[in-house]
């Protein structure tokens, strides 16, 4: 074959695949920070052979994990905590929402009936 292997990696949703080196570039951190950050389960690649390749929001991600971190005082960890937190609260949020919306489209509905 070829001097060069090409590699395919495809892609399951609408967000953009980025590289380490682009995640920090975008981020202002330096690899290896990245790094850090993947191993201590902050953030987790979409692919992590051969290379990592972030989705985009893991750069809204990072940046809530340094304002923690620098603003608050916050260490990694307990940035975790906090993050795992809030797309908690974000996912409960959501699914009362689609509740609250089907419970008034059944109100109405009973309501037209009488």
């Amino acid at each position: 074959m070829g001097k060069y292997d090409l590699i395919i990696y495809e892609q399951k949703s609408s967000n953009t695949l980025l590289t380490i080196y682009e995640v920090s570039h975008f981020v202002g951190l330096h690899p290896d920070m990245i790094r850090r950050l993947f191993m201590l389960g902050l953030i987790d690649p979409r692919v992590e052979e051969p290379d990592m390749l972030f989705e985009d929001s893991v750069v809204t991600r990072i940046d809530k994990i340094m304002r923690l971190k620098s603003d608050l005082g916050i260490n990694l960890a307990g940035c975790g905590l906090i993050l795992d937190l809030l797309d908690r609260i974000d996912r409960i949020e959501r699914r009362l929402l689609y509740y609250e919306l089907k419970y008034d489209d059944l109100e109405k509905g009973f309501a037209r009936k009488f």
